[in-house]
């Protein structure tokens, strides 16, 4: 019985049964592209051409929203887990151990949901994956893309050890975009000079600078300093390395010690010594970097650029400029694996370089 096209209104059909009674469908693509027929109902049962036409809307909205139609919920409620679930799953249950959970989140909201969250885990392809890493190759920095296919991996695997997916991980053997992205840059003496002198109106940015060249910590980790980590008579701080879910101890020199007994007096133990909070430190100090040492840098060079995070490179290369052992650089940088920490073996005086110049003399 073939179905007669409505002329009010688009993907709306009827069919006309033999009892002179009339069959109402609406038709739509779903988020794959399928093509999807759905009865609505009978004539006799009241059903009119704008009531199909407001059901289809409907479900288009849904579509819109990256939201299963109530329909198809009904009627795969007990046979459909889609990626949205399980990621949901994996980023509450990561809530209260790891402090950028919300970040990691709202990354995968923007960048990855729209393209696999409704999609049912047991019909997910490795062609599903790659077509987000080749859409947001043009948009987003190449390591962030990487980033962004280990989130889905990981969330995968995740699913995988609590016996939810049933598959293979279909994003193992995407290759990642081969990227350079090994900061070399560090200030030299002369440029910590010049940044001190810059910032030394500025008591928030100075005191973060110099917590960051003493101790090496990342931003989140000096950020989290209170005044109960710091141990004045011993010149040390215990650091909260929030990537790693760990602590460990940071030193700083004389003159920092004094800074610090002059500004956290009035604290109390549980009070952050920065009050700044993370974006406004960031975009503050972001902009005096760039004036004092980016002119005319491209926005991607990472090689040369100098962020926030080269003073902790700072910190780690004129240790090995210094001659620190590199198992204790790795020590003051909480370093998990020492391979992190050999990069910096370069820089030191023993490297070898002093005595090639003579070799031959």
């Amino acid at each position: 019985m073939s179905k007669i096209k409505s002329k009010k209104y688009s993907g709306v059909y009827y069919t006309e049964l033999k009892n002179k009674d009339k069959s109402f469908f609406i038709t739509y693509k779903d988020y794959s592209g399928k093509k999807i027929w759905q009865k609505i109902g009978l004539f006799s049962e009241g059903i009119r051409e704008d009531y199909c036409n407001a059901k289809r809307n409907e479900a288009l909205s849904y579509i819109r929203n990256n939201e299963l139609p109530p329909s198809v919920i009904k009627k795969k409620k007990k046979e459909i887990i889609t990626f949205n679930t399980i990621a949901t799953e994996y980023f509450d249950a990561r809530i209260h151990t790891r402090k950028d959970t919300e970040k990691e989140r709202q990354r995968y909201n923007n960048h990855i949901k729209y393209f696999i969250g409704h999609k049912d885990i047991n019909e997910l392809s490795t062609k599903d994956i790659e077509k987000i890493k080749f859409s947001k190759m043009d948009k987003l920095a190449d390591n962030y893309v990487n980033q962004l296919i280990f989130m889905i991996s990981t969330i995968i695997r995740n699913s995988i050890k609590k016996g939810i997916f049933k598959n293979p991980n279909p994003a193992q053997h995407i290759d990642n975009i081969k990227v350079d992205n090994k900061r070399e840059r560090y200030l030299t003496k002369s440029e910590i000079k010049e940044l001190l002198e810059k910032l030394k109106n500025l008591p928030e940015l100075l005191l973060f600078t110099k917590l960051s060249l003493n101790t090496g910590g990342r931003l989140n980790t000096i950020l989290s300093i209170q005044k109960k980590d710091l141990n004045l008579e011993h010149n040390s701080v215990t650091l909260t390395d929030h990537k790693n879910v760990c602590t460990y101890t940071g030193y700083y020199d004389d003159e920092l010690k004094y800074y610090l007994k002059n500004n956290i007096e009035n604290l109390y133990p549980n009070d952050n010594i920065i009050k700044y909070h993370q974006v406004t430190l960031s975009n503050k100090l972001r902009k005096i970097l760039n004036e004092l040492f980016n002119k005319g840098l491209d926005e991607d060079d990472r090689k040369n650029r100098v962020v926030i995070h080269t003073l902790r490179h700072t910190f780690a290369s004129h240790l090995a400029i210094k001659g620190v052992p590199i198992l204790t650089i790795q020590k003051l940088m909480n370093h998990k694996d020492i391979k992190m920490t050999l990069r910096y073996a370069k820089l030191a005086p023993d490297s070898g370089k002093e005595a090639i110049q003579n070799l031959y003399l």
